[in-house]
């Protein structure tokens, strides 16, 4: 069906499509219009005359024919659309690039230091990764029309403040943000927010790639290090993704790519102090290492999340430390640590973490009832299967 050859598309070639459109239109949301049409035109012509060996080259085209036609109805271009000015007016080649992909050119725009940290955020899962307004709402546990009005005054922060769309001398400073994008949209594709799929592959290996390409460019860099090993280990126990931990066949998870992130974990940790992410690759790679569910080293994984705490003082990294806890000191004292978290009661895993530990402490109506809630706030296909099994 063309609806879905073009759904595949958007999938697949969102970023690299408005990416090379924003280089014409130099405006986000021109590019993003463009694109857009691009898109429903596709519907049209892809029916007519087949689709294309290459969407993403036919979108891309399409889309930037729209763009310069629109330019070239407006009047005085360069002081009405300032913004995202390049100074070179001529396309680059890729070798011309210090980014080897447009997709990071557009991620480092993004996380200029002018928008706000969840604002560049957000602004990037939309408009790089395509990510639904939607999905990042469910990520940031707000609201739709929340989420909307943060990108939309990121979008007029960008064009207020003419920032430009280059590559910056420096990257360090906006890296940690950048990396919290890729993280962000790793996690999103990891467990997808909504739908009748558990995961969504496609978000997880944009983030895959975003990161090898950000390990190419800063091949120093130990948080960098750490997330891609992190992100290794997602994909190196992916199969199994829809067993619980405890049931997994190990022997279906990948070796060679938890070889490969063990030896970027050693490298990180071998380069100073641990950051979050090297920290959590540590903690997915000791759940790797372990030859069994019952064979975990709990207390070591006790130890990295304390830690953990201390450089990232996240009430999602308490809720999974807690669950940690309940294997090394028991459910109740699990359960104590649980209640004292702050700043979860809209997300669906405090309530599925809290019904189990209520089931083991045989507290039944009460885990009924934080399973119900679990199931209120969940909305992926699998998962609900998953809380309705539990609660029946």
């Amino acid at each position: 069906m063309i609806e879905a050859a073009v759904a595949e598309a958007h999938r697949r070639e969102w970023a690299y499509v408005l990416a090379a459109t924003v280089r014409v239109t130099r405006d986000l949301d021109a590019a993003e219009d463009a694109v857009q049409e691009a898109y429903v035109s596709a519907l049209t012509a892809w029916a007519r005359d087949g689709v294309p060996a290459r969407p993403g080259a036919w979108l891309t085209t399409a889309a930037r024919r729209t763009a310069l036609n629109a330019l070239a109805r407006g009047k005085n271009l360069q002081t009405k659309l300032p913004l995202l000015l390049e100074p070179e007016a001529d396309e680059p080649s890729e070798d011309d690039d210090v980014i080897p992909d447009d997709r990071l050119r557009l991620v480092f725009t993004c996380c200029h230091p002018a928008l706000a940290r969840e604002a560049q955020v957000a602004l990037t899962l939309r408009l790089v990764c395509g990510v639904t307004t939607a999905e990042i709402a469910d990520a940031f546990l707000v609201s739709e029309p929340t989420m909307a009005a943060r990108i939309t005054r990121a979008k007029k922060k960008i064009a207020a403040a003419g920032i430009p769309y280059v590559v910056p001398t420096d990257l360090a400073p906006r890296l940690d943000t950048v990396l919290a994008v890729v993280h962000l949209l790793a996690t999103t594709g990891h467990t997808a927010p909504s739908g009748e799929q558990l995961a969504r592959a496609d978000l997880a290996e944009r983030a895959l790639d975003l990161t090898r390409m950000l390990r190419l460019l800063l091949p120093k860099e130990r948080e960098v290090r750490g997330l891609l090993a992190l992100l290794l280990l997602l994909r190196a126990r992916a199969a199994t993704r829809e067993d619980v931990l405890e049931e997994q066949d190990r022997s279906r998870w990948d070796t060679a790519l938890i070889e490969e992130a063990d030896a970027l974990i050693v490298g990180a940790l071998q380069a100073g102090p641990p950051g979050r992410f090297t920290l959590q690759a540590a903690i997915a790679g000791l759940h790797a290492a372990a030859p069994s569910y019952a064979e975990t080293d709990w207390p070591q994984l006790l130890v990295l999340y304390d830690v953990l705490l201390g450089v990232w003082p996240s009430p999602v990294v308490a809720l999974n430390r807690a669950v940690v806890l309940s294997e090394v000191h028991g459910a109740e004292e699990a359960l104590t640590a649980v209640e004292a978290i702050d700043g979860l009661d809209a997300y669906r895993y405090l309530w599925a973490t809290k019904a189990e530990l209520l089931r083991r402490l045989g507290r039944h109506e009460q885990a009924g009832d934080a399973y119900r809630e679990a199931l209120r706030l969940t909305d992926n296909a699998t998962e609900r299967a998953f809380l309705e099994a539990r609660l029946a």
